[in-house]
């Protein structure tokens, strides 16, 4: 079953599963901000250094299972899976998207 995401968290996807975080630039807002797990970073610049880290420890994939658009936010239930304990593992990713772009992330089990 393929889901139709918001051009942002299309992007996001294809940068998670790809490695590109180059693409991050793209489907992030400047000003965007990540909270996952003990993390918090800002800004675009710092969102990339954060997913390159990530991406080395635990070279994931990301497999969109369902999602719930409202009033500019989104709720995108996902199979992670990589080099990490307990994968593969259901995860939501909780998007804000201002202007076509993600403006703020949650991730969470």
């Amino acid at each position: 079953m393929e889901i139709s995401l918001p051009r942002p968290i299309e992007k996001f996807v294809r940068a998670e599963n790809s490695g590109d975080v180059e693409l991050m630039s793209d489907c992030f807002a400047p000003y965007a901000t990540v909270r996952d797990a003990d993390c918090y970073v800002e800004g675009v610049p710092a969102i990339k250094a954060w997913r390159a880290r990530v991406k080395q420890v635990h070279d994931h994939s990301v497999t969109p299972v369902e999602l719930k658009t409202s009033d500019g936010r989104a709720s995108l239930r996902a199979i992670l899976s990589g080099r990490f304990s307990g994968s593969p593992m259901t995860t939501n990713f909780h998007f804000v998207l201002v202007n076509d772009q993600i403006a703020s992330l949650q991730i969470r089990e």
